[in-house]
Protein backbone atom coordinates (compact mmCIF):
# COMPACT_ATOMS: atom_id res chain seq x y z
CA UNK A 1 0.00 0.00 0.00
CA UNK A 2 1.63 3.31 -1.08
CA UNK A 3 1.77 6.33 1.23
CA UNK A 4 -1.03 8.09 -0.67
CA UNK A 5 -3.37 5.16 -0.02
CA UNK A 6 -2.51 5.06 3.68
CA UNK A 7 -3.44 8.72 3.97
CA UNK A 8 -6.59 8.75 1.86
CA UNK A 9 -8.15 5.27 1.98
CA UNK A 10 -9.83 3.53 4.93
CA UNK A 11 -7.50 1.22 6.85
CA UNK A 12 -8.93 -2.22 7.52
CA UNK A 13 -6.20 -3.74 9.71
CA UNK A 14 -5.21 -2.55 13.19
CA UNK A 15 -2.16 -3.96 14.98
CA UNK A 16 -1.72 -4.00 18.77
CA UNK A 17 1.90 -4.95 19.58
CA UNK A 18 3.09 -6.07 22.99
CA UNK A 19 4.98 -3.23 24.69
CA UNK A 20 8.68 -3.95 25.21
CA UNK A 21 9.89 -0.81 27.00
CA UNK A 22 11.35 -1.62 30.40
CA UNK A 23 8.61 -2.11 33.03
CA UNK A 24 5.86 -1.19 30.55
CA UNK A 25 2.90 -3.46 31.29
CA UNK A 26 0.11 -1.45 29.66
CA UNK A 27 -1.61 -2.51 26.45
CA UNK A 28 -3.05 -0.08 23.91
CA UNK A 29 -6.61 -1.44 23.88
CA UNK A 30 -9.10 -3.36 26.02
CA UNK A 31 -11.25 -6.31 24.91
CA UNK A 32 -14.25 -3.96 24.86
CA UNK A 33 -12.34 -1.72 22.48
CA UNK A 34 -11.55 -4.68 20.27
CA UNK A 35 -15.22 -5.68 20.23
CA UNK A 36 -16.22 -2.17 19.13
CA UNK A 37 -13.67 -2.08 16.32
CA UNK A 38 -14.59 -5.55 15.06
CA UNK A 39 -18.28 -4.60 15.07
CA UNK A 40 -17.36 -1.86 12.58
CA UNK A 41 -15.88 -4.40 10.20
CA UNK A 42 -12.24 -3.79 11.16
CA UNK A 43 -9.62 -6.48 11.65
CA UNK A 44 -7.75 -6.26 14.96
CA UNK A 45 -4.47 -8.14 15.33
CA UNK A 46 -3.26 -8.46 18.93
CA UNK A 47 0.23 -9.76 19.58
CA UNK A 48 0.48 -12.83 21.78
CA UNK A 49 0.59 -11.89 25.49
CA UNK A 50 0.11 -8.18 24.73
CA UNK A 51 -2.32 -7.95 27.64
CA UNK A 52 -0.42 -10.14 30.08
CA UNK A 53 0.75 -7.21 32.19
CA UNK A 54 -2.82 -6.17 32.96
CA UNK A 55 -4.14 -9.68 33.40
CA UNK A 56 -5.89 -9.93 30.01
CA UNK A 57 -5.32 -13.35 28.48
CA UNK A 58 -5.13 -13.92 24.74
CA UNK A 59 -8.40 -15.86 24.87
CA UNK A 60 -10.24 -12.80 26.19
CA UNK A 61 -9.03 -10.75 23.23
CA UNK A 62 -9.83 -13.64 20.90
CA UNK A 63 -13.34 -13.97 22.30
CA UNK A 64 -13.80 -10.24 21.62
CA UNK A 65 -13.00 -10.85 17.95
CA UNK A 66 -9.26 -10.17 17.75
CA UNK A 67 -6.79 -12.30 15.84
CA UNK A 68 -3.91 -13.39 18.08
CA UNK A 69 -0.70 -13.07 16.09
CA UNK A 70 3.09 -12.87 16.35
CA UNK A 71 4.97 -9.60 16.76
CA UNK A 72 5.55 -9.46 13.01
CA UNK A 73 1.86 -10.17 12.40
CA UNK A 74 0.78 -7.27 14.60
CA UNK A 75 3.26 -4.86 13.00
CA UNK A 76 2.16 -5.94 9.51
CA UNK A 77 -1.14 -4.07 10.00
CA UNK A 78 -1.56 -0.63 8.44
CA UNK A 79 -2.62 1.17 11.65
CA UNK A 80 -0.36 0.38 14.60
CA UNK A 81 -1.73 1.41 17.99
CA UNK A 82 0.71 1.39 20.91
CA UNK A 83 1.31 2.93 24.31
CA UNK A 84 4.96 3.97 24.07
CA UNK A 85 7.21 5.06 21.23
CA UNK A 86 9.00 2.35 19.25
CA UNK A 87 12.07 0.94 20.95
CA UNK A 88 15.36 0.47 19.03
CA UNK A 89 14.67 -3.19 18.24
CA UNK A 90 11.32 -2.14 16.72
CA UNK A 91 12.75 0.45 14.34
CA UNK A 92 13.20 -2.19 11.63
CA UNK A 93 9.44 -2.83 11.74
CA UNK A 94 8.54 0.74 10.77
CA UNK A 95 7.25 1.20 7.22
CA UNK A 96 5.99 3.87 4.87
CA UNK A 97 2.63 2.13 4.44
CA UNK A 98 1.56 2.39 8.09
CA UNK A 99 0.15 4.93 10.49
CA UNK A 100 1.65 4.76 13.99
CA UNK A 101 -0.63 6.04 16.77
CA UNK A 102 1.02 6.20 20.20
CA UNK A 103 2.79 8.40 22.75
CA UNK A 104 5.90 9.65 20.93
CA UNK A 105 7.53 12.51 22.89
CA UNK A 106 9.91 13.07 19.97
CA UNK A 107 11.27 16.36 21.31
CA UNK A 108 13.26 14.39 23.87
CA UNK A 109 14.03 11.40 21.66
CA UNK A 110 15.97 12.17 18.49
CA UNK A 111 16.66 8.50 17.67
CA UNK A 112 12.94 7.67 17.47
CA UNK A 113 12.34 10.69 15.25
CA UNK A 114 15.20 9.70 12.95
CA UNK A 115 13.82 6.16 12.69
CA UNK A 116 10.37 7.44 11.74
CA UNK A 117 11.80 9.84 9.17
CA UNK A 118 14.07 7.17 7.68
CA UNK A 119 11.14 4.74 7.32
CA UNK A 120 8.88 7.56 6.05
CA UNK A 121 6.30 6.46 8.60
CA UNK A 122 3.20 8.55 9.30
CA UNK A 123 3.09 9.04 13.06
CA UNK A 124 0.52 10.62 15.36
CA UNK A 125 1.53 11.45 18.93
CA UNK A 126 -1.20 11.12 21.54
CA UNK A 127 0.48 13.88 23.52
CA UNK A 128 0.18 16.49 20.75
CA UNK A 129 -3.47 15.99 19.74
CA UNK A 130 -4.77 19.37 20.90
CA UNK A 131 -8.28 20.83 21.00
CA UNK A 132 -8.98 24.46 20.02
CA UNK A 133 -9.17 25.41 23.71
CA UNK A 134 -5.64 24.09 24.25
CA UNK A 135 -6.63 20.89 26.08
CA UNK A 136 -4.88 17.61 25.29
CA UNK A 137 -7.58 14.91 25.33
CA UNK A 138 -5.29 11.90 24.81
CA UNK A 139 -2.67 13.04 27.29
CA UNK A 140 -5.10 14.13 30.01
CA UNK A 141 -5.91 10.71 31.55
CA UNK A 142 -2.25 9.72 31.84
CA UNK A 143 -1.40 13.18 33.21
CA UNK A 144 -4.10 12.76 35.83
CA UNK A 145 -2.72 9.38 36.85
CA UNK A 146 0.90 10.58 36.82
CA UNK A 147 0.01 13.58 38.99
CA UNK A 148 -1.66 11.44 41.61
CA UNK A 149 1.20 8.94 41.52
CA UNK A 150 3.70 11.79 41.98
CA UNK A 151 2.27 12.61 45.39
CA UNK A 152 2.15 8.92 46.35
CA UNK A 153 5.72 8.11 45.32
CA UNK A 154 6.97 11.35 46.84
CA UNK A 155 5.46 10.36 50.18
CA UNK A 156 6.95 6.86 49.82
CA UNK A 157 10.49 8.04 49.15
CA UNK A 158 10.39 10.57 51.98
CA UNK A 159 10.27 7.59 54.34
CA UNK A 160 13.67 6.88 55.88
CA UNK A 161 13.87 3.18 54.87
CA UNK A 162 13.34 4.32 51.28
CA UNK A 163 16.16 6.86 51.41
CA UNK A 164 14.18 9.92 52.49
CA UNK A 165 14.31 12.34 55.40
CA UNK A 166 11.90 10.32 57.47
CA UNK A 167 9.09 12.84 57.06
CA UNK A 168 5.40 11.93 57.05
CA UNK A 169 3.77 13.92 54.28
CA UNK A 170 0.81 14.97 56.41
CA UNK A 171 2.70 15.31 59.69
CA UNK A 172 0.66 14.62 62.85
CA UNK A 173 -0.85 16.47 65.78
CA UNK A 174 1.64 19.08 66.95
CA UNK A 175 4.12 18.34 64.16
CA UNK A 176 4.44 20.37 60.97
CA UNK A 177 3.60 18.50 57.75
CA UNK A 178 5.96 18.16 54.80
CA UNK A 179 6.25 21.10 52.42
CA UNK A 180 5.47 20.12 48.82
CA UNK A 181 6.28 22.47 45.94
CA UNK A 182 4.53 21.65 42.65
CA UNK A 183 5.93 23.23 39.50
CA UNK A 184 3.18 23.70 36.94
CA UNK A 185 -0.59 23.92 37.39
CA UNK A 186 -1.67 21.80 34.44
CA UNK A 187 -3.38 18.44 34.74
CA UNK A 188 -0.35 16.75 36.31
CA UNK A 189 0.37 19.54 38.76
CA UNK A 190 -3.22 20.07 39.79
CA UNK A 191 -3.75 16.37 40.50
CA UNK A 192 -0.47 16.14 42.39
CA UNK A 193 -1.35 19.20 44.45
CA UNK A 194 -4.85 17.96 45.22
CA UNK A 195 -3.69 14.56 46.43
CA UNK A 196 -0.79 15.97 48.45
CA UNK A 197 -3.23 18.40 50.06
CA UNK A 198 -5.65 15.57 50.85
CA UNK A 199 -2.76 13.73 52.51
CA UNK A 200 -2.29 16.72 54.82
CA UNK A 201 0.84 18.29 53.31
CA UNK A 202 1.57 22.00 53.05
CA UNK A 203 1.33 22.48 49.27
CA UNK A 204 2.58 25.36 47.15
CA UNK A 205 1.36 25.21 43.56
CA UNK A 206 3.45 27.36 41.19
CA UNK A 207 2.66 28.45 37.65
CA UNK A 208 3.56 31.37 35.40
CA UNK A 209 -0.06 32.00 34.45
CA UNK A 210 -2.03 34.11 36.96
CA UNK A 211 -5.20 33.29 35.02
CA UNK A 212 -4.65 29.57 35.39
CA UNK A 213 -3.97 29.90 39.11
CA UNK A 214 -6.98 32.16 39.59
CA UNK A 215 -9.23 29.58 37.96
CA UNK A 216 -7.89 26.77 40.16
CA UNK A 217 -7.93 28.94 43.27
CA UNK A 218 -11.68 29.39 42.95
CA UNK A 219 -12.17 25.65 43.44
CA UNK A 220 -9.57 24.77 46.07
CA UNK A 221 -11.04 27.03 48.76
CA UNK A 222 -7.72 27.74 50.39
CA UNK A 223 -6.65 24.13 50.92
CA UNK A 224 -3.39 24.89 49.13
CA UNK A 225 -1.47 28.00 48.16
CA UNK A 226 -1.17 28.98 44.50
CA UNK A 227 1.65 31.34 43.61
CA UNK A 228 2.88 32.96 40.38
CA UNK A 229 6.28 31.43 39.71
CA UNK A 230 9.58 33.27 39.25
CA UNK A 231 13.23 32.33 39.51
CA UNK A 232 13.69 34.33 42.69
CA UNK A 233 10.76 32.56 44.33
CA UNK A 234 12.16 29.17 43.34
CA UNK A 235 15.55 30.04 44.80
CA UNK A 236 13.89 30.91 48.11
CA UNK A 237 11.60 27.87 48.19
CA UNK A 238 14.06 25.12 47.24
CA UNK A 239 15.89 25.03 50.61
CA UNK A 240 12.55 24.79 52.44
CA UNK A 241 10.93 21.99 50.40
CA UNK A 242 10.73 18.35 51.39
CA UNK A 243 9.27 17.29 48.06
CA UNK A 244 9.48 18.96 44.63
CA UNK A 245 7.15 17.75 41.88
CA UNK A 246 8.07 18.87 38.36
CA UNK A 247 4.90 19.03 36.25
CA UNK A 248 5.50 21.50 33.43
CA UNK A 249 4.58 20.77 29.82
CA UNK A 250 5.22 22.33 26.42
CA UNK A 251 3.02 20.41 23.94
CA UNK A 252 5.30 18.73 21.44
CA UNK A 253 8.43 20.52 22.72
CA UNK A 254 11.03 20.00 25.41
CA UNK A 255 10.10 20.89 28.96
CA UNK A 256 11.78 24.10 30.17
CA UNK A 257 14.47 23.68 32.82
CA UNK A 258 13.16 25.46 35.91
CA UNK A 259 15.53 24.12 38.58
CA UNK A 260 19.28 24.26 37.98
CA UNK A 261 21.97 22.21 39.70
CA UNK A 262 22.86 24.91 42.19
CA UNK A 263 19.24 25.07 43.40
CA UNK A 264 19.25 21.30 43.90
CA UNK A 265 22.42 21.60 45.99
CA UNK A 266 20.54 23.98 48.31
CA UNK A 267 17.81 21.43 49.08
CA UNK A 268 17.51 19.60 52.38
CA UNK A 269 19.50 16.40 52.78
CA UNK A 270 17.42 13.37 51.69
CA UNK A 271 14.62 15.47 50.28
CA UNK A 272 12.86 14.19 47.15
CA UNK A 273 12.35 15.34 43.56
CA UNK A 274 9.72 13.73 41.34
CA UNK A 275 10.24 14.95 37.77
CA UNK A 276 7.09 13.95 35.87
CA UNK A 277 8.31 15.99 32.87
CA UNK A 278 11.17 13.56 32.21
CA UNK A 279 9.50 12.14 29.10
CA UNK A 280 9.83 15.64 27.62
CA UNK A 281 13.43 16.01 28.78
CA UNK A 282 12.71 16.93 32.41
CA UNK A 283 12.31 20.31 34.09
CA UNK A 284 15.05 19.80 36.70
CA UNK A 285 18.61 19.95 35.34
CA UNK A 286 19.88 17.07 37.48
CA UNK A 287 17.12 14.63 36.53
CA UNK A 288 18.14 11.44 34.75
CA UNK A 289 15.58 8.95 33.47
CA UNK A 290 14.93 6.07 35.85
CA UNK A 291 12.76 2.95 35.69
CA UNK A 292 10.05 1.42 37.81
CA UNK A 293 12.48 -1.32 38.87
CA UNK A 294 15.17 1.22 39.82
CA UNK A 295 13.09 4.36 40.35
CA UNK A 296 15.49 6.69 42.14
CA UNK A 297 19.03 7.99 41.98
CA UNK A 298 20.72 10.08 44.65
CA UNK A 299 22.26 13.28 43.31
CA UNK A 300 23.65 15.90 45.70
CA UNK A 301 22.03 13.90 48.50
CA UNK A 302 18.58 14.45 46.98
CA UNK A 303 16.44 11.52 45.86
CA UNK A 304 15.50 11.90 42.17
CA UNK A 305 12.52 9.95 40.82
CA UNK A 306 12.22 10.39 37.04
CA UNK A 307 10.34 7.42 35.58
CA UNK A 308 9.20 8.20 32.04
CA UNK A 309 6.26 5.79 32.12
CA UNK A 310 4.86 6.46 35.59
CA UNK A 311 1.30 5.34 34.70
CA UNK A 312 2.82 1.95 33.85
CA UNK A 313 2.96 1.34 37.60
CA UNK A 314 -0.82 0.99 37.56
CA UNK A 315 -1.29 -0.68 34.17
CA UNK A 316 -4.87 -1.84 34.66
CA UNK A 317 -6.16 1.63 35.51
CA UNK A 318 -3.98 3.24 32.84
CA UNK A 319 -5.04 0.84 30.09
CA UNK A 320 -8.73 1.37 30.80
CA UNK A 321 -8.29 5.16 30.89
CA UNK A 322 -6.18 5.32 27.73
CA UNK A 323 -8.36 3.02 25.64
CA UNK A 324 -11.48 4.99 26.52
CA UNK A 325 -10.11 8.20 24.98
CA UNK A 326 -8.20 6.78 22.00
CA UNK A 327 -10.96 4.48 20.71
CA UNK A 328 -12.98 7.20 18.90
CA UNK A 329 -9.82 8.34 17.11
CA UNK A 330 -8.86 4.77 16.15
CA UNK A 331 -12.33 4.29 14.72
CA UNK A 332 -12.09 7.54 12.80
CA UNK A 333 -8.63 6.94 11.34
CA UNK A 334 -9.16 3.28 10.45
CA UNK A 335 -12.76 3.51 9.40
CA UNK A 336 -12.50 6.53 7.09
CA UNK A 337 -8.81 7.10 6.45
CA UNK A 338 -6.51 9.75 7.86
CA UNK A 339 -7.49 12.58 5.52
CA UNK A 340 -11.20 12.13 6.28
CA UNK A 341 -10.46 11.72 10.01
CA UNK A 342 -8.67 15.07 10.03
CA UNK A 343 -11.77 16.67 8.52
CA UNK A 344 -14.03 15.13 11.19
CA UNK A 345 -11.62 15.71 14.07
CA UNK A 346 -9.35 18.64 13.15
CA UNK A 347 -7.45 18.29 16.41
CA UNK A 348 -5.69 15.31 14.82
CA UNK A 349 -3.73 17.79 12.67
CA UNK A 350 -1.74 18.89 15.72
CA UNK A 351 -1.13 15.22 16.54
CA UNK A 352 0.71 14.60 13.27
CA UNK A 353 4.43 14.38 13.99
CA UNK A 354 5.95 12.80 10.87
CA UNK A 355 4.69 12.04 7.36
CA UNK A 356 6.65 10.75 4.37
CA UNK A 357 10.07 11.60 5.77
CA UNK A 358 9.14 15.08 7.01
CA UNK A 359 8.50 16.46 10.50
CA UNK A 360 5.11 18.17 10.54
CA UNK A 361 4.95 19.46 14.12
CA UNK A 362 6.78 22.80 14.58
CA UNK A 363 7.52 22.33 18.29
CA UNK A 364 9.09 18.92 17.66
CA UNK A 365 11.23 20.33 14.85
CA UNK A 366 12.32 23.31 16.95
CA UNK A 367 13.29 21.11 19.90
CA UNK A 368 15.41 18.88 17.66
CA UNK A 369 16.87 21.69 15.56
CA UNK A 370 15.31 20.34 12.36
CA UNK A 371 13.06 21.73 9.66
CA UNK A 372 9.32 21.09 9.50
CA UNK A 373 6.53 21.23 6.96
CA UNK A 374 2.93 22.20 7.60
CA UNK A 375 0.94 19.02 8.33
CA UNK A 376 -1.70 19.79 5.70
CA UNK A 377 1.04 20.16 3.10
CA UNK A 378 2.35 16.74 4.11
CA UNK A 379 -1.13 15.23 3.79
CA UNK A 380 -1.77 16.63 0.31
Amino acid sequence: MPLSSVLSAPISSIGIPKEIKSDELRVAITPDGVRELVSQGLEVRVQTEAGKGVGIEDKVFSDAGAKIVSREGAWAAHLIVKVKAPQPEEYKLLREDMVLFTYLHLAANLSVCEALLSARTTSIGYETVQMPNGSLPLLAPMSEIAGRLAAQVGAHFLERPNGGRGVLLGGCTGVQPARVVVLGAGTVGWNAAQLATAMGAEVLLLDRSPERLRKLDSSNRGRLSSIVSSRGLLERLMPTADLIIGAVLTPGGRAPTLIDENMVKQMKSRSVIVDVAIDQGGCISTSVETTLKKPTVNIHNVQHYAVSNMPGAVPFTSTEALSSVTLPYILGIAGRGLEAAVTDKPEIVSGLNTIGGSICHPSVAKALGLNSRHPMACLN
